[in-house]
């Protein structure tokens, strides 16, 4: 069967699948074609390369129907004619041996292509497995020569350091460099001979590996151009990732450079901002020290000013007198703000022993109140004044 048959059969089961046509229709159409338009009976592996569907137990079933339907079909031309019966009857046996032989034959061609199958996919996975291991030993001994060729630039390299090194020491061991030279030479070219060598053999591997890649693409299409697709997208990624490694390289040197310089900036300034800081602790220490002492001067001064110079035992009980409410309010006007510098205020209200009374100024004058219950001591001249008439609960009038 030629290509463009095929392919003209293949177009015809498209048309019928797009038409709704299932496995079966597709399999009996695929069958009527071959037998009668090209000659070719029919077989598992015929349909399935022309209908794309169906599996290795749905087609030999499909098969057998479409032979089932031509004996059926055969069986009313033979009984439309006007044939005697013993006639029918030999036909009838002849026919049934020849369907009987007919299926030993189809069960045997079936099995055999069924073996034949079975075969080529066993050689083509062996060939795969065979091909993917010479690939991988192609693949181990390419990195190691391109290893060894790392290994022989490296020592190249160390030589012309050496050769460099050597050539700086001046002319009076000219002599003796001179033959440093020649040997380090002939030491180069001996290495630049082994890498070209290397080199040609790694040619030589990737020549051997696109060999093998056609070996295996011959042997099964489908899974050598996997995998040659996957070797082309490789080399595709690997090569802007070696070049963007050099540059990540370059710039993790120039990094790694700017970074110790700025440790070494960072560590000079953390210790002269160390000094500053135990310098300003020192400062801040000081400070806090004279704030503290003029804090305490200031707050004698203030009481020895409030105290006016009067004596403290006689401030004592002048105090005590107005707290107990033995002192008038006309003696505690002229009193005035005398004492005001030994008055303490209560800690709680005398009514409600929970709130803590607030002095407060009044224009000239002073009063003291509880904010929990409002009770207040009215306006007094004085604190004295004011702190009795709290305690006593004496709401007088403002004294001018």
């Amino acid at each position: 069967m030629q290509d463009e048959d095929r392919q003209t059969l293949r177009n015809e089961l498209e048309a019928l699948r797009k038409d709704g046509a299932r496995r079966q229709e597709l399999s009996l159409h695929a069958c009527k074609r071959l037998f009668f338009d090209y000659g070719i009976r029919p077989s598992m592996a015929a349909v399935r390369d022309l209908t794309q569907t169906g599996s290795a137990s749905d087609i030999p079933k499909d098969i057998e129907l479409f032979w089932q339907r031509i004996r059926t079909a055969s069986k009313v031309r033979i009984g439309g004619g006007a044939i005697p019966p013993l006639l029918e009857e030999r036909a009838g046996e002849l026919l049934g041996a020849l369907f009987q032989e007919a299926q030993v034959l189809a069960r045997e061609a079936l099995e055999a292509e069924r073996g034949e199958v079975e075969s080529e996919r066993h050689a083509a996975d062996q060939t795969l497995r065979d091909a993917e291991a010479r690939n991988a030993a192609a693949a181990e001994l390419l990195q190691r020569s391109e290893a060894r060729t790392e290994a022989a630039w490296t020592q190249v390299r160390e030589l012309e350091s050496r050769l460099a090194a050597s050539s700086a020491h001046g002319a009076v061991h000219q002599d003796s460099l001179q033959s440093n030279v020649h040997r380090l030479e002939a030491e180069k070219d001996v290495l630049t001979r082994r890498l070209e060598a290397e080199q040609a053999t790694n040619a030589g591997l990737r020549d051997r590996i696109d060999t093998l890649h056609d070996d295996l693409r011959r042997s099964t299409e489908h899974y050598a151009q996997q995998i040659k697709d996957a070797l082309a997208e490789a080399e595709r990624r690997v090569k802007p990732m070696l070049v963007e490694l050099d540059s990540l390289r370059t710039m993790s040197s120039t990094w790694q450079t700017a970074q110790r310089e700025a440790s070494r900036k960072e560590f000079d300034f953390i210790q002269q901002l160390a000094t500053a800081k135990a310098r300003a602790d020192r400062l801040d220490a000081l400070s806090r020290e004279r704030s503290d002492e003029v804090d305490l001067l200031t707050r004698q001064v203030n009481a020895l000013r409030a105290q006016q110079g009067i004596d403290a035992s006689v401030a004592e009980v002048l105090c005590a007198l107005a707290t107990a409410g033995r002192l008038s309010d006309e003696e505690l006007g002229r009193l005035g703000t005398v004492v005001d510098g030994h008055v303490s205020l209560p800690a709680h209200c005398p009514k409600c022993q929970e709130g803590e009374p607030e002095l407060s100024q009044a224009g000239d004058g002073y009063e003291l109140s509880c904010p929990e219950c409002e009770h207040t001591s009215g306006t007094g001249v004085s604190r004295l004044a004011v702190v009795s008439r709290f305690l006593s609960g004496n709401r007088a009038s403002e004294v001018a």
